[in-house]
């Protein structure tokens, strides 16, 4: 199953990662190990990044070459069927962006996800009449049967969200407000979504008000921070704003620590949970 199409699984992610681990412990380069297996220096890039499918015999090679023993050899490759099997978000894929392929196994995983959102209600926290409105504007280049797919989409992983317990804490900007997002029942459910919202025990949400003072995260796009409790598998920062359908990812540590502070800061400077309890009733 082709990566491109089908998207990373935290299986797929965890055994890259230990590949790329188990040729550095080897003390080998890539362009060692890429003259091992035969192929070019960036076919084994893209295998420890994740971006192609594990095929059985070039793992089986890789594993060799870094002195790997039979038994070792033998488990990783019981792992590799599981990891190449298809994620649950498979039978959106054909209306994901790219960007969303790769993330959907990082958020599977995310114990704890932060975000900013400077003008529209955080779509883990959106109604369907609410996300389906905003994709009516954002994303006129969809026919109207794939945005109801995308609606779909942001739904089941809300509901997977809460399944695995997954925290949420979201800074929004009270703009997101007084944006007429579709018709007034439409505000008027997502309103009453949100209410019901922050009484829930893993939902935070913190509303920066109009006339509030500037914060590190002003003039900001879209910011969403996945923090990852699977060995391997580094914290995830998703910054939007980009043409529609793109969006930067970085997992530095660097770049996952720097906004790890303007959030914090961010956070600091918005008013309490309880006062945005109060904004909302």
């Amino acid at each position: 199953m082709a990566r491109e199409r089908s998207g990373r699984t935290v299986a797929h992610l965890v055994l890259a990662t230990r590949l790329k681990t188990l040729r550095e412990a080897a003390g080998m380069s890539r362009s060692e190990a890429a003259d091992a297996l035969g192929a070019h220096q960036a076919t084994v890039r893209r295998i420890e990044q994740a971006e192609t499918s594990l095929d059985e015999g070039q793992v089986h090679t890789l594993l060799t070459a870094y002195g790997a023993g039979p038994a070792e050899i033998e488990a990783f490759l019981g792992q590799l069927a599981v990891a190449n099997l298809p994620g649950w978000w498979h039978p959106w894929r054909s209306v994901m962006d790219a960007w969303q392929l790769d993330l959907m196994s990082v958020e599977s995983a995310a114990r704890y996800i932060r975000v900013w959102e400077p003008a529209l209600v955080p779509a883990l926290l959106r109604t369907p009449s609410y996300a389906r409105a905003v994709d009516d504007v954002r994303r006129p280049d969809l026919s109207p049967a794939d945005r109801d797919r995308r609606t779909e989409l942001l739904i089941e992983r809300q509901k997977r969200l809460r399944h695995q317990n997954t925290t949420i804490w979201a800074i929004m900007s009270a703009a997101a407000l007084h944006t007429f997002v579709g018709d007034k029942d439409v505000m008027a459910e997502q309103r009453q979504a949100l209410r019901a919202a922050v009484e829930r025990p893993d939902v935070t949400l913190q509303i920066h008000p109009l006339n509030g003072p500037c914060h590190p995260m002003t003039g900001m796009p879209a910011v969403t921070l996945y923090r990852v409790d699977v060995e391997d598998i580094p914290d995830h920062v998703v910054r939007e704003g980009n043409p529609r359908g793109t969006a930067d990812v970085f997992n530095s540590l660097h770049a996952v620590s720097a906004y790890h502070v303007l959030m914090d800061h961010t956070c600091v400077i918005a008013p309490h949970p309880d006062e945005s309890k109060e904004v909302l009733t």
